[in-house]
């Protein structure tokens, strides 16, 4: 549905407490189901890199975004193992900005709480602006996401929570409306 509302990426979550966590067989039909039309995300916030990279492997993901807070040397060890790695991350005042500082192929700025919709004071990026491929997320939904792209000028965008109608739950209205929104601003 996501790919059919103009996605150009989708994600499964591995995430042991998070409401969208997906087991190996309901992410592997997640990603099988996108045939190879967009990039698919393997997205973990504290699974042991050498796990991420053969559950990444296994379910078929083209990328493995490694969210929270993974170390530098996590985020090199994983862009040796596996081809494509996003490193995603909170901006913080000791956060490297520079996209592949890591070895990673594109960065994603999030609020502090990932996941939460909360969201985050995208002014802070006046000094400390990424370049190259970064994504924008963090409390994004239909409503905001053209002030925020015109604000912060990301390469991209990333919503998860902005899209549901109940925690863990995707609305495909709101997915719909969210895309056609993102696109029109970019």
């Amino acid at each position: 549905m996501a790919i059919g509302a103009g996605a150009d990426a989708i994600g499964v979550v591995h995430a042991e407490g998070s409401p969208r966590n997906l087991d190996e067989s309901a992410a592997r039909n997640a990603i099988t189901s996108a045939a190879g039309a967009v990039d698919t995300a393997l997205v973990v916030a504290s699974t042991p890199v050498h796990e991420a990279v053969d559950f990444a492997t296994a379910i078929g993901a083209s990328v493995l975004q490694l969210h929270g807070r993974y170390t530098p040397e996590d985020v090199r060890l994983a862009a040796q193992l596996f081809p494509r790695v996003w490193r995603a991350t909170a901006l913080r005042p000791d956060t490297n900005v520079e996209v592949g500082a890591y070895g990673e192929e594109r960065l994603l700025l999030d609020a502090p709480r990932a996941g939460s919709g909360e969201r985050w004071d995208t002014s802070a990026l006046e000094n400390r602006r990424p370049t190259g491929q970064w994504l924008l997320a963090g409390g994004l939904d239909p409503r905001n996401v053209a002030s925020a792209i015109e604000t912060a000028r990301p390469w991209g965008v990333d919503v998860s929570s902005g899209v549901e109608s109940a925690r863990g739950v995707k609305s495909h209205a709101l997915i719909r409306e969210f895309v056609a929104n993102a696109r029109a601003a970019s």
